[in-house]
Formats: C-alpha cells, sequence, structure tokens
C-alpha cells in the first residue's frame, strides 16, 4: 500500500520561503520520477517541479529560479524549497510518484499525496 504525505505548508507573505516534504511509505524513490503539482479552485492542476531517478530536475516556467526541488532517497522522501514566495503561489500543493504516462513534470501518476495548503498574502 503506497501512501504519500505531505507536509510544511503554511500562511508567508510575499518574499517569503517555506519547505514542502513528501514522505512515503511502500514506494521506493529511487526508481522513477517524482513530482510536485498544485491546484487552485479557479485552475486545473499544474506541474511544479519533477525529478528523475538520476536527479535531473525540471521546472515550470513560472517558477524557475525560485522553487529546488529535491529528494532523500534513504528517508524516501521528497522535497520543494520555495523562496521568494509570490500571492500566485498560493494552491494546494501535492505530491506524486508511479507515473504511468507522460513527461515527468506534466505525466500521468498512480500515486497522490492529499495535499498541503500553501497560501501567500
Amino acid at each position: 500500500h503506497v501512501q504519500l504525505v505531505e507536509s510544511g505548508g503554511g500562511s508567508v507573505q510575499a518574499g517569503g520561503s517555506l519547505r514542502l516534504s513528501c514522505a512515503a511509505s511502500g514506494y521506493t524513490y529511487n526508481r522513477n520520477c517524482m513530482a510536485w503539482f498544485r491546484q487552485t479552485p479557479r485552475k486545473y492542476r499544474e506541474g511544479v517541479a519533477s525529478i528523475e531517478g538520476d536527479g535531473t530536475t525540471k521546472y515550470a516556467d513560472f517558477v524557475k529560479g525560485r522553487f529546488t526541488i529535491s529528494k532523500d532517497d534513504a528517508k524516501n522522501t521528497l522535497y520543494l524549497q520555495m523562496n521568494s514566495l509570490k500571492p500566485e503561489d498560493t494552491a494546494m500543493y501535492h505530491c506524486a510518484a508511479g507515473r504511468w504516462a507522460g513527461s515527468c513534470l506534466s505525466g500521468q501518476y498512480n500515486y497522490w499525496g492529499q495535499g498541503t495548503q500553501v497560501t501567500v498574502s
């Protein structure tokens, strides 16, 4: 049984930082893509950042230079360091694992966490 649990969200002022974590159980991180997505009530879910088994990272244009994705295979944990946050970054952030189609950044995933809310004012 695969379970992904996000944490680290919260409310910050514009220009602030947050670090999201995604702890996995029943799943081995180091073989496939992992990704962070975000979703707001008004928009469809969009890929934010992804990381492949070899450590290759990709970012959506709207977070390049501000967000950093990383993983700790020993801890089975995925991270998203978010700096210079903007109000438009406000969303529910989900981690995803078990890609079965498409690219790492925008593909289809089998497993999703429940999400952690990020609010920037």
